[in-house]
């Protein structure tokens, strides 16, 4: 992978969120600010909202860590397309609550003890929401109805709602959700990041890991990855994973323009659905079939974890190369015996033309199942479609 060639010591722009590449942008600063002010209030609900990939889940991992688990216990949730009683048994396992076997009431029993015990030991309860914007109203709802638990005149629980643009709308318009719009205390929507702060942001992770300048990067690239990308940080991950593979397959030592531009070109013409059927080639005489694709989907299945990835990618390259070696050679040959038979030159230029367009295809075909490896070893989703 590109980051044994360029002497990195783990990859910079995997696409999980991880709070120790936390890059503090304008936004997320607010964001944090606001998230302050909510937990120093101790009771209702926080709202972050903000686009797929802008930071929120990275945001809430990087507060975590400045947690005092002496001071404040954390429930998650990450499934939330839940309806009112599930939402309820969720909650609990939150918390570590034991839930089978249990009804509604007897779970929202086990909830209210929990908490107060929580409480007498000095501890505030903070649930955190992922994904809000797939809750219904009634589990939204049953959300509101635990805020409600109290210990004398002491809120037990406090919820964290993050959620996509579209939840943000809802909480502000659905006439069913006043009650909860009324215990909102601080809510922030994080915005992308400013052309300006993509060069700090892109160098800030490769320092994380290692990067000492190698590969450079000309200042262009920044521009363009911001209009690429619209600042948002998930996406400048997913194009310099591409950008960097390409660096270290070409061997380059600087990152240029032109380079995002390829890796631009290539994604956009990607489709997100499903993989595309390998183009047929009429086979030519002499030369080995296109082998990179069946070999990338007959053995990645059987890859078990990320360090298998390095040798994966060599034994592509090599393959590629060994294979463009090949079809070069054919064409040269063919190229010096073209003279030789003047009265077939017409044939032999349609080959030449043919072989030619092979090596491209190869070169195009090997891209593609790095692309698809990257996508294999960094998504965090189940990996069905790659």
């Amino acid at each position: 992978m590109f980051d044994d060639f360029y002497g990195l010591t783990a990859r910079p722009f995997q696409l999980t969120p991880d709070p120790n590449f936390y890059f503090e942008s304008g936004t997320h600063r607010k964001a944090l600010s606001y998230l302050g002010y909510g937990l120093a209030q101790g009771e209702g609900f926080i709202v972050i909202t903000g686009e797929v990939g802008a930071g929120k889940s990275t945001l809430v991992a990087h507060l975590m860590r400045k947690v005092d688990p002496r001071e404040l216990t954390v429930g998650q949730i990450v499934t939330s397309n839940l309806d009112g009683e599930e939402m309820i048994h969720v909650a609990a396992q939150a918390f570590g609550i034991e839930v089978e076997g249990r009804d509604k009431a007897a779970t929202l029993g086990a909830i209210e003890a929990f908490l107060q015990d929580e409480a007498r030991a000095g501890r505030r309860c903070l649930l955190v929401v992922d994904e809000s914007q797939n809750l219904s109203v009634e589990a939204l709802e049953e959300l509101r109805m635990l805020s409600n638990f109290q210990l004398g005149a002491h809120p037990l629980l406090q919820t964290l709602l993050l959620g996509q643009p579209e939840f943000k709308q809802v909480l502000a318009e659905h006439e069913q959700l006043e009650q909860l719009r009324q215990r909102v205390i601080a809510a922030h929507h994080l915005e992308a990041m400013e052309a300006s702060e993509i060069a700090p942001y892109v160098t800030h992770r490769l320092q994380c890991v290692g990067w000492q300048g190698n590969p450079a990067f000309d200042q262009r690239v920044f521009a363009q990855l911001h209009e690429a990308t619209g600042g948002i940080p998930r996406r400048i991950n997913q194009m310099m994973s591409r950008l960097l593979l390409l660096g270290a397959v070409e061997q380059r030592t600087r990152i240029d323009a032109l380079m995002l531009a390829s890796v631009r070109r290539e994604m956009e013409s990607e489709s997100t659905s499903a993989v595309a059927p390998a183009r047929k080639v009429a086979p030519v005489d002499a030369v080995p079939a296109p082998g990179p694709i069946k070999h990338a989907f007959a053995s990645a299945p059987t890859v078990s974890s990320s360090a298998a990835a390095p040798g994966a990618v060599e034994a592509l390259l090599v393959e590629r190369d060994a294979q463009i070696a090949a079809l070069r050679q054919a064409v040269a040959e063919l190229r010096d015996a073209r003279p030789a038979v003047p009265a077939e030159a017409g044939i032999w230029t349609d080959r030449i033309a043919s072989l030619e367009a092979r090596i491209d295809e190869q070169d195009q075909a090997v891209r593609h199942v790095l692309t698809l490896l990257i996508e294999w070893f960094e998504e965090e989703a189940p990996r069905v479609a790659a």
